[in-house]
């Protein structure tokens, strides 16, 4: 199949899956015409890539992740390694976020939200005291 049907099967833009092929994530066949040709298997490839990309995984971990998926003589240890980081910066990530929900939040209810020009949602970007 040709790239654009191959965006559409995986859910990958063709852009995505020529960058993919450049930074040497997978390759493909390349037609006489020059066309390149995915075939089932590179397939599978690029819908584990997208898959793994949605959840998070940088591109070098979906990198090894995809050659781990692809060697039967894997480790399921080394696998759960790779998820067991992502997992771990994934709720880093999650306890910032509540932080700064929690600031806004605050700050939002400390500004009056009317007709005067006092603000400590301002005030609070700015480091001023109150």
């Amino acid at each position: 199949m040709k790239i654009g049907d191959a965006a559409k099967a995986s859910g990958l833009s063709a852009k995505t899956i020529r960058y993919y092929e450049s930074i040497g994530l997978l390759s493909s066949h390349r037609l006489d015409n020059g066309y390149r040709d995915y075939g089932a298997r590179d397939l599978a490839a690029l819908k584990f890539l997208q898959r793994a990309r949605t959840l998070g995984f940088s591109i070098e971990d979906s990198r090894s992740l995809l050659t781990l998926q692809q060697n039967p003589a894997r480790a399921s240890a080394s696998v759960k390694r790779v998820a067991e980081q992502r997992l771990a910066h994934l709720e880093s990530q999650i306890k910032e976020l509540h932080a700064m929900q929690a600031t806004l939040r605050e700050l939002v209810q400390q500004c009056p939200g009317d007709s005067s020009a006092d603000c400590a949602i301002l005030d609070g970007l700015t480091g001023s005291p109150d």
